[in-house]
């Protein structure tokens, strides 16, 4: 909200013009960047029809084929060399079975829970608000992760084109950390702007995604049909060491190193719950759009990663040490050959990439700043999490978001094999608290036996993935994660039970034993630093309470000062209150005011007001050269039970304006 300056009414009574509002500076900034302020009468509430809600949320979904595939052989190659594109295929399906089994659980969440919220709101509902927060800190840290990975991923995405486009031109590498972090700053300022993420623009990209995927698996089937699909170079330089081939795919691959493989393939899944995030936006009946979309997004995921790792597979795309150029990067060089045509192919495939990339970091900006309201709204999170911004958006959201998904760009470099390690923990953490909760809710309700089985299911596949991943990844960065969760889950909790303690304090109501005040007596002391204006309608406004006493002090800090403001005050006319001095040689001001102020409300029949002349500024320059130490005053004095603090305000800026007026005047 602006902080305005306001501009009395002119004296003349029969001018009725209302006060002139000024914003000052800093609200004449955000609105030249972010615009005209919106009313909340302008909150969209566009509801989507399937195709299109399929191509607004799928986008931090199916994007994650871009990287998921490649993190797998990350492991694999250095232990068992080419063997691991055999391996891959195995791995790749166990992760399309826990696919399969999260698919049929988030299918009954969206058919149950129609409110926006995913896992949070189930785990609330059915566990309670407490164990609801493990839920809650699970979905921020993987918001937060979110951003990161899919701005990396897709920065990634454009070096890759230009790695191979530019027969291994790699001038531009070091610009991928000052690339994403612009990528991630540019979507903030939009989503401060008030982008929706049911813009209609934002479906496209889904759509060029699976085209591209699609036409590059179309191309590959046809040419391994042909002859078969040429091999990557497995010592190119740059690419992950290998290790030593075994003729079996499992020699010398230890469970451990498999386990790993696994773990860093669930990155493909995440997004998964982006449609129950969002149920409210779909058109009636929500529930039943919510779960055809689910399942048409999971059947095209499951396609996607399939394809994917089967032409990693065929074609021995190798990851790079560096990351550039990726897997999918090579897949689409190798698939669509040399010439204008193929290169046509591979820069289609990689923009589209990135594009999906880069919008699916764009779906956090929107969860994120919602479930921080909902949590908020509960009382685990700063209440002020729950307001609107300048352009309805949850700017404060928006803003914690950025500031630490930037964080993690500069900490990790913008690696995402790195950012993987923190990526998982959190989002099958989520899949764990939903599944778990769905099983409770049909527990309850004595209702179909296949429900609880199929949610049980889903609920320990998704809490191994967990455990797999912070003990295989724990040494690289998973450790974070784990102390961050029960620490977070500890701030929630601690957060809410100040909430209560402080809401309990402010309704507990103490009884009147009769109809009669307590205080026989109200004193008003106006506090005196300077003889001016403000002195003087801090006076005025003091003599209009009709205490039964009024006094105006002067905390003496400078004696000699002191004295000159005393004869000055002297000289003034019209007013029958003395100027008192107060001395106060160890120059603590604020403690001189509270004995003061204890000594005359002592008997507890005495209520004491202090007035305290605040000068406001309009011009920055002129708020820097002034300080104000009312509010300072208010805190030290709020102890005393019989003692208020009043700050009466002259606005320093609207009287130098009247001088000159009057000076122009002839």
């Amino acid at each position: 909200m602006a902080d305005p300056e306001v501009t009395p009414p002119p004296a003349d009574p029969g001018v009725a013009s209302p006060p002139v509002v000024r914003d000052r500076l800093a609200y004449r900034v955000k609105c030249r960047l972010l615009g005209p302020p919106l009313v909340t009468e302008q909150l969209s509430h566009e509801k989507l029809g399937n195709p299109m809600a399929l191509g607004v949320l799928a986008s931090d979904c199916i994007s994650s084929t871009a990287y998921g595939p490649e993190e797998m052989l990350r492991i694999l190659v250095p232990v068992v060399g080419a063997a691991a594109f055999t391996l891959l295929m195995p791995v790749t399906g166990a992760i399309l079975f826990v696919l399969l089994l999260l698919t049929i659980s988030y299918r009954d969440v969206v058919s149950v829970y129609t409110r926006a919220g995913g896992s949070y709101v189930v785990a609330r509902e059915n566990f309670g608000p407490r164990v609801a927060q493990i839920a809650a800190v699970a979905l921020l840290v993987d918001y937060i992760v979110t951003v990161a990975v899919q701005t990396a991923a897709g920065t990634d995405a454009l070096i890759s084109l230009a790695h191979l486009t530019g027969e291994g031109y790699t001038g531009i590498d070091h610009l991928k950390l000052p690339v994403t972090i612009a990528i991630v700053v540019l979507l903030m300022y939009g989503n401060l702007r008030g982008i929706r993420e049911a813009g209609r623009a934002f479906a496209l990209p889904a759509y060029l995604f699976m085209l591209a995927v699609a036409l590059m698996l179309v191309v590959g089937l046809v040419r391994a049909l042909d002859g078969g699909l040429p091999h990557a170079d497995l010592h190119a330089a740059g690419v992950v060491p290998l290790g030593r081939e075994h003729s079996g795919w499992l020699y010398g691959a230890s469970l451990f190193m498999v386990l790993r493989a696994f773990a860093n393939g669930g990155s493909s899944l995440t997004g998964l719950e982006a449609i129950s995030n969002s149920v409210s936006v779909f058109r009636t009946p929500q529930g039943v759009n919510a779960r055809r979309t689910l399942t048409a997004m999971s059947c095209i995921l499951a396609v996607m990663v399939l394809g994917v790792s089967a032409l990693a597979h065929f074609t021995h795309a190798v990851p790079y040490a560096d990351g550039n150029p990726t897997v999918i990067a090579q897949e689409a060089d190798i698939v669509f050959g040399d010439g204008w045509l193929g290169t046509a192919g591979l820069v289609y495939v990689q923009l589209a990439t990135a594009l999906i990339l880069y919008t699916g970091a764009n779906t956090p900006f929107t969860g994120f700043p919602f479930l921080a309201s909902f949590v908020a709204e509960d009382r685990f999170l700063p209440r002020k999490l729950t307001r609107r911004g300048h352009r309805l958006a949850f700017s404060g959201g928006i803003i914690s978001l950025t500031v630490v998904a930037l964080a993690l760009l500069l900490v990790t470099g913008a690696n995402v094999d790195k950012l993987v390690a923190l990526y998982a923990i959190g989002v099958f953490t989520g899949f764990t608290m939903a599944a778990a909760g769905m099983t409770a809710h049909h527990w309850r309700r004595r209702e179909s036996a296949w429900k609880i089985w199929a949610n049980l299911a889903a609920s320990v596949v998704s809490a191994l993935v967990v455990v797999i991943f912070a003990i295989t990844k724990f040494t690289e960065g998973a450790w974070l994660v784990v102390v961050v969760f029960p620490l977070g889950v500890w701030a929630l909790i601690r957060i809410n039970r100040e909430y209560r303690e402080e809401a309990a304090a402010l309704e507990e109501m103490t009884p009147l034993t009769d109809d009669e005040p307590r205080w026989r007596r109200h004193f008003v002391y106006v506090l005196v630093d300077v003889l001016d204006l403000a002195t003087v309608k801090a006076l005025r406004y003091a003599h209009e309470l009709r205490p039964d006493q009024v006094r105006a002090l002067h905390f003496a800090i400078d004696m000699e000062r002191a004295r000159r403001l005393a004869a000055r005050w002297e000289e003034l006319p019209g007013t029958n209150v003395p100027l008192e001095l107060v001395e106060c040689p160890d120059r603590r001001l604020r403690h001189a005011v509270a004995g003061l102020a204890a000594r005359v409300t002592a008997d507890g029949t005495t209520a004491l007001t202090l007035l305290v002349p605040r000068r406001t500024y309009a011009r920055p320059l002129s708020a820097l050269l002034h300080t104000d130490s009312g509010d300072e005053l208010a805190k030290t004095l709020q102890r005393l039970p019989n003692v208020a603090v009043t700050v009466v305000p002259f606005d320093v800026t609207v009287a130098m304006e009247r001088m000159r007026e009057r000076s122009r005047t002839p």
